[in-house]
C-alpha cells in the first residue's frame, strides 16, 4: 500500500493505493498512523485500492478510531469496488459513516461475490 498526496496544500488529502491485506499490514498500519498527522480533518480516497481483506478493513476501522481520538475528522471517500465489497459483507458501512460512492467506471461494474456453501444438516 502506499499513500500518495492529492492536493500539496492540504497534507490530509491522500489517496490509498495497492493491496490493503494481512500480507502488508503491519507496514500499512505504520504508514497509515503516521498519515493521520495531517491535520484536524482529513480525506482519504480508497480509488486506488486493488484488493482489500478484513485485515484492511481492520486498519480503516483503526484509522478512524485514532483520528477520532486525536479529536481529527478522518472520511473515506471514493470507494474502490474491492473496498465496497468488503465493507458490504462485513456490514461496516455504519461503523465507517461514510458513502460509499465508486469512481469511474467501476460504478456499473458488479463487485464479484464469493459464494460459501452450506451443507444442509439430516433430520431423522
Amino acid at each position: 500500500m502506499e499513500l500518495q498526496k492529492i492536493d500539496e496544500g492540504n497534507a490530509g488529502r491522500l489517496r490509498v493505493e495497492g493491496e490493503m491485506t494481512i500480507y502488508t499490514a503491519n507496514a500499512d498500519r505504520e504508514a497509515l498512523l503516521k498519515a493521520l498527522d495531517g491535520g484536524a480533518e482529513m480525506e482519504w480516497s480508497l480509488s486506488g485500492v486493488t484488493e482489500i481483506d478484513t485485515a484492511g478493513a481492520q486498519l480503516l476501522i483503526a484509522a478512524k478510531r485514532e483520528a477520532a481520538g486525536r479529536g481529527a475528522d478522518l472520511s473515506f471517500t471514493e470507494h474502490s469496488a474491492p473496498v465496497v465489497e468488503v465493507i458490504e459483507q462485513l456490514r461496516l458501512s455504519g461503523l465507517l459513516g461514510d458513502p460509499l460512492v465508486l469512481t469511474g467506471g467501476e460504478a456499473d461494474a458488479k463487485p464479484k461475490r464469493r459464494r460459501t456453501k452450506v451443507a444442509k444438516e439430516k433430520t431423522t
